[in-house]
């Protein structure tokens, strides 16, 4: 499914999928970590469901952006799937 670049400020872009249950947002924290979080609603095919992880670096959270929305929404990647 697509994904839309639908919010952005400083410091924080969020993420919506084409059916608007799912939201992946990226924020920086003022201790210059980032926080990643999914959110997905109840009424998504796949459930609701709530990720939120806290990485070091804007590089490591791009990849969970892109690892997450590549699972189509539901937050699990390939490797903790398998």
């Amino acid at each position: 499914m697509e994904w839309t670049r639908t919010r952005e400020e400083e410091g924080l872009v969020e993420w919506t999928r084409a059916d608007g249950y799912v939201t992946v947002r990226r924020r920086r924290r003022p201790d210059g970590e980032w926080v990643v979080r999914l959110d997905r609603l109840h009424q998504a095919p796949e459930g609701r469901g709530y990720r939120r992880e806290r990485v070091a670096d804007a590089a490591a959270a791009a990849e969970l952006v892109d690892a997450w929305t590549a699972a189509d929404g539901s937050g699990e990647t390939d490797a903790e799937s398998g």
